[in-house]
């Protein structure tokens, strides 16, 4: 493997902000169980090994079964196995993850207004957005587990 640069250590302020945002989420309101969920499956989408091990670790810890964690990668054919709300906060990870595809779409965030309200919305918003930060940090530096 290649030496890549050590961005904490070069760029300390840089991984300060990062962690504000982290900061930011643990005192959201966003349930802990959505915000796992976020970040498992925005970093599948996103092909970081060292995320998935990370936060599936973190939601086993915190009561997430093995079967919903296995089977996140297939939610939309899992039926029951994730909740009307657990489906939107993933269908809007999917959506803001692969943003280049069609981004947010109306009807997804048409069922966010009905399910959720604004502040909700924007603190799924931005997990999605920090998640897909860190992955990218990881990837880029090939941050391994």
């Amino acid at each position: 493997m290649d030496k890549r640069i050590d961005i904490q250590e070069l760029e300390p302020l840089a991984y300060q902000a990062m962690f504000g945002l982290e900061k930011y989420l643990t005192s959201s309101k966003l349930k802990k169980t959505h915000i796992e969920l976020i970040k498992i499956r925005a970093s599948q989408l996103n092909g970081c090994a060292y995320c998935i091990n990370l936060h599936t670790s973190d939601a086993l810890k915190m009561g997430e079964t093995a079967q919903r964690i296995f089977l996140l990668n297939a939610w939309k054919e899992a039926g029951d196995l994730y909740s009307q709300e657990e489906r939107l906060v993933l269908a809007i990870t999917e959506e803001v993850t692969l943003i280049a595809q069609q981004g947010l779409s109306k009807e997804t965030y048409g069922q966010a207004e009905m399910l959720f309200d604004e502040h909700y919305i924007a603190q799924i918003i931005m997990a999605v957005v920090t998640i897909n930060a860190w992955n990218r940090i990881a990837i880029a530096t090939l941050k391994k587990f």
